[in-house]
């Protein structure tokens, strides 16, 4: 397992300033004897284990990925979901391993890898699903009905795009927050699936919407394609990842750390089946 190091935000930032007029390369990297990424926290896609290690889809594959590009020294940071891609722009980190979707917006700004996973939507509700609610498209349908979501989470994009309005969303900081606001003040939180039935597992008051259909969007269900994230301007880290990850996607090593956190073969085939340069233009 990797050695690593938890580094706080600010200090992150400032060795990030020393260097932010020159690209990141794969030989600076392996000479400096780290590299620096970030997580989001949230179960089961990144996040940080109590004994201060990572664990999750995106780090448990960049840790191997890494480790086969001669990389066994990760700097991870905690960072509000939000701020992730933010916080890369101003070298905090030099990756993000919390498998965001990868979108034509989130394209414009950070270069990502080919899909890394691949997992639908979901919703937590209370027990007993008291609102009868199987869709995203059931809240546009009741506009007494409140549904949270994390801030910069691109499940606001599916719930407005089902007709669900502004004043019925109620911004939550980070996943940790959902049991709560779920319980007191909202009818229902909408993540992914996986980020769902990871929160309401052993919770009193709370479960997962079953059966749940998958919004439909432009005529499509929606699916979420995971990927890894990079500075546009680290080409020659970037590449020399995206090569390592590619060629990774096809052993049985990836399969079992994907399909340990609950990830069926279909989603994993879907993951590998798709291209980011589709997924960036909208396709």
């Amino acid at each position: 397992m990797s050695f690593i190091r938890i580094a706080g935000l600010s200090a992150l930032a400032f060795a990030g300033g020393l260097s932010i007029a020159n690209a990141t390369t794969l030989k600076d990297v392996k000479e400096q004897g780290y590299i620096r990424a970030a997580t989001a926290n949230e179960v089961p896609y990144s996040y940080m284990k109590d004994d201060g290690t990572s664990a999750g889809i995106g780090p448990d594959v960049a840790n191997a990925v890494l480790k086969k590009m001669g990389i066994t020294d990760v700097t991870w940071s905690v960072t509000p979901f939000g701020t992730l891609i933010p916080g890369l722009k101003a070298k905090r980190y030099d990756f993000v391993a919390a498998e965001q979707n990868i979108s034509p917006e989130r394209c414009k700004q950070v270069a990502f890898t080919e899909p890394n996973s691949s997992y639908g939507e979901g919703l937590l509700v209370k027990a007993g699903n008291p609102k009868k609610l199987t869709t995203y498209a059931d809240i546009a349908k009741d506009p007494s009905l409140k549904v949270a979501v994390v801030s910069g989470a691109n499940n606001i994009d599916f719930l407005r795009a089902v007709g669900v309005k502004d004043d019925q969303v109620i911004f939550i900081t980070a996943n940790a927050d959902a049991l709560a606001t779920v319980r007191n003040r909202a009818d229902a939180y909408a993540a992914t699936e996986l980020t769902v039935a990871a929160l309401a597992k052993g919770q009193d008051g709370v479960e997962q919407v079953a059966p749940f259909t998958d919004p439909v969007v432009d005529g499509k269900p929606v699916r979420n394609f995971g990927g890894f994230a990079f500075r546009p301007e680290d080409k020659e880290l970037y590449e020399a990842f995206n090569a390592a990850l590619v060629e990774f996607r096809t052993t049985d090593e990836y399969k079992k750390i994907l399909a340990n956190y609950g990830l069926s073969p279909e989603s994993i085939k879907a993951a590998a089946d798709r291209k980011v340069a589709d997924l960036c233009a909208g396709k």
